[in-house]
């Protein structure tokens, strides 16, 4: 049986997305969507929630695989890791120019709050 493509939390968004984040957040204010993004850098450029990847845990684990190989260990005996550690940001600034009032329970969750 032929499994269909799965879509949505189960991989990262690409480089595109990414690569025009401030014009796609731009947009999301003149329209006045509370947007959640995937990556902490989409809060930074002034997105209302972020929730993703910590990149630098990522690329500290990163660093001890490329240390294993180049001590010997073979690329194929390493397991595929996915990522452990997220953030979660929070743009005051941008949820007031929202209108929206962000409940003090989630600032108490959130790992960064932009003011």
């Amino acid at each position: 049986m032929q499994q269909k493509a799965r879509r949505g939390s189960d991989h990262l968004p690409d480089g595109l997305l990414i690569t025009h984040r401030e014009p796609i957040v731009e947009l999301t204010a003149r329209y006045r969507l509370p947007t959640v993004y995937p990556f902490r850098s989409f809060s930074e450029a002034g997105g209302l929630l972020s929730y993703g990847p910590n990149f630098t845990a990522m690329f500290r684990r990163t660093a001890e695989y490329v240390d294993k190989i180049l001590k010997g260990t073979r690329p194929a005996d390493l397991p595929v890791e996915q990522p452990t550690k997220f953030e979660f940001v929070i743009n005051l600034k941008t949820a007031k120019a929202l209108g929206i009032t962000v409940p003090p329970s989630l600032l108490a969750t959130a790992d960064e709050v932009i003011e």
